[in-house]
């Protein structure tokens, strides 16, 4: 058994975990850690679904209630259906262009500089959006309508770009269009469970042939990880910004940024380069 692989995925789901639902990019965070720590071969691409899917069921076993709740009601209830209704409205922008660019992005943007400069400017959005005048007129996930659905989702299909963060930019689209800060963390939480599920089937879909047996003792220590980090992130995420603002978030992604792009151009530490 390789321990040291172990060790590299026990480390690599705890970061997937900690930060999938944080405004700070799991994604960009993985390729960054994973280009350091050597692990960017043909495994690591399903590895890295791996850890991805934990992250959703952990957030899937959080909400269990709300979902188990909407399942039963979906054939009688009419705000079961429209709940359902409004997360296929806003999964819809990042499941057309994610099917249109996606091999694109790929090809070109999952590199540590290109997350960087996402980092930082995402960062940099964040300071932007908290210094506006807040007043929220939405105060909980069934009072959105299927335009602020849309709204949303398309702030979500920006983050195609590794290094935005998807729950980043799903809070600060629903922060912008009038969604109370618990209110944006929630929708993007559910909003999250059809657009991760959708890309980890495509993404395991792409790269089927490169499952193998012998890789599943570190696939289940990354998934492990990644499942119990996020169930601890998810919910103390969720009191932090009860009685806090999302700048702690910009100035982590500012800072994180900004250093390994300083890395890079002091040849400090040899990046793979877009």
């Amino acid at each position: 058994m390789d321990f040291p692989l172990l060790l590299i995925a026990l480390v690599l789901g705890i970061i997937e975990g900690l930060t999938e639902f944080l405004p700070v990019s799991s994604t960009g965070h993985l390729i960054i850690v994973g280009d350091l720590l050597g692990y960017t071969d043909d495994t690591s691409k399903v590895f890295k679904i791996v850890i991805q899917l934990a992250a959703i069921l952990a957030v899937c076993w959080d909400y269990r209630d709300k979902l188990a709740a909407v399942a039963a009601g979906l054939p009688a209830e009419r705000s079961a259906r429209r709940f359902v209704g409004l997360l296929f409205v806003g999964f819809l922008p990042a499941a057309v262009l994610g099917l249109m660019f996606h091999s694109t992005i790929k090809g070109l943007l999952f590199n540590p500089i290109t997350v960087a400069s996402a980092l930082v400017v995402g960062g940099l959005v964040i300071l932007y959006v908290e210094k506006r005048a807040y007043h929220p007129r939405l105060n909980a996930v069934d009072e959105l309508r299927w335009t602020d659905a849309l709204k949303v989702g398309f702030a979500q299909a920006l983050a195609m770009i590794p290094g935005t963060s998807r729950s980043g930019a799903t809070i600060m689209g629903g922060l912008i269009f009038g969604l109370s800060r618990k209110t944006a963390a929630e929708f993007s939480f559910f909003l999250a469970i059809p657009t991760m599920f959708a890309a980890t089937a495509y993404d395991l879909y792409k790269n089927w042939a490169l499952l193998r047996l012998e890789d599943l003792p570190v696939f289940a220590v990354g998934f492990i990880a990644s499942f119990v980090a996020a169930m601890w992130a998810v919910k103390g995420f969720i009191r932090f910004i009860s009685n806090h603002t999302f700048i702690a978030f910009a100035w982590y992604r500012i800072a994180f940024g900004l250093f390994v792009l300083a890395t890079w151009q002091f040849g400090w530490v040899a990046w793979s380069e877009p």
